[in-house]
């Protein structure tokens, strides 16, 4: 099976650093955009999203059925990309294993703003409720995605690590989960256009006029365009000085940071170095992700995110 593939590259329950023992299981889509190693050194399980390539597919398994670099490659040469997301059956998988073994489960979805997904899991959990009416099957709707979508998942590892029994922790990601704020900018507008994101006019415009448009997720986990700023240097300033003014004690912010990228490092790694040089009191260094599979098939190169804590999503 597509799942058990997919777990064997990473996403299987492991018991290490004391926390293997819990009572019950994290869990997420492949669209959370870390990378294996982190879920596996945080025990955090995951099921992969599907894409497809110049008719074949392939798993959405951080890079390793397909390379980022391939996959931008074959789009811009014309090849069509497509996603499909997880089935009810690939889920039904995953959660009983763990039923199996006696564990409750916290399951995390991407946004139900940009996938089905949610749902999927919803049907998953009523089906298997049936059958393990003893154990919680606690389904969350992020409203984010790609390495925001992780940071929330990596919050949620800090807390069960500290002792946060599942309920306490369900109630908390229901009430916090629109505190992480989502920027994303793009230097490249073809696969936007593509997508019908960006009219063909306002992109060949935005083109010409080297046009990078800002975008956020709003509260209902949707990506909005919000600014359109000529010039990478000028989107790069300005998505930092959306963190100056959202996070959480502004350039007091001592949380973590995250920025994922499609296949343009030097961008991210000059935001990073703007965020790092801000704010002093980050929660280590910010870290750097690959956007995977699903994600990139929508925004082709170019795309910068930035992901952090702050104030709650109103719009």
């Amino acid at each position: 099976m597509i799942w058990q593939a997919c777990l064997k590259r990473g996403g299987a329950p492991i018991e290490k650093k004391g926390h293997g023992m819990a009572e019950y299981v994290l869990s997420c889509c492949s669209t959370a955009d870390l990378s294996k190693e982190h879920f596996a050194d945080r025990d955090i399980q995951f099921v992969c999203f599907h894409c497809t390539l110049g008719g074949k597919e392939y798993l959405d398994d951080f890079g390793e059925s397909l390379p980022p670099e391939e996959l931008y490659r074959r789009m811009t040469a014309g090849e069509d990309a497509k996603t499909s997301q997880i089935g009810v059956g690939e889920y039904e998988a995953l959660f009983e294993k763990n039923l199996k073994e006696g564990k409750d489960i916290l399951h995390v979805t991407l946004s139900s703003g940009i996938s089905g997904t949610y749902n999927s899991a919803c049907v998953a959990r009523d089906e298997l409720s049936e059958r393990y009416p003893e154990r919680k099957i606690y389904i969350v709707d992020s409203l984010g995605a790609s390495s925001g979508y992780g940071l929330i998942m990596d919050t949620l590892a800090d807390k069960r690590d500290s002792g946060t029994a599942i309920d306490e922790l369900y109630r908390w990601v229901e009430e916090n989960k629109l505190n992480l704020h989502h920027w994303f900018f793009s230097t490249d507008l073809t696969f936007y256009i593509k997508g019908g994101r960006i009219s063909k006019t306002a992109g060949f415009i935005g083109s010409v006029m080297s046009i990078c448009p800002l975008l956020n997720m709003d509260n209902e986990g949707r990506l909005i365009p919000r600014e359109k700023i000529r010039t990478k240097r000028k989107v790069i300033s300005r998505i930092v000085e959306k963190m100056e003014s959202n996070a959480q004690g502004g350039l007091d912010y001592s949380g973590k940071c995250y920025i994922s990228h499609s296949e343009c490092m030097e961008d991210a790694r000059a935001v990073a170095a703007l965020v790092e040089e801000k704010f002093t009191k980050l929660n280590g260094r910010v870290k750097i992700f690959p956007i995977g599979a699903t994600i990139g098939s929508h925004t082709g190169p170019g795309t910068i995110a930035l992901f952090f804590w702050g104030g709650t999503r109103e719009e």
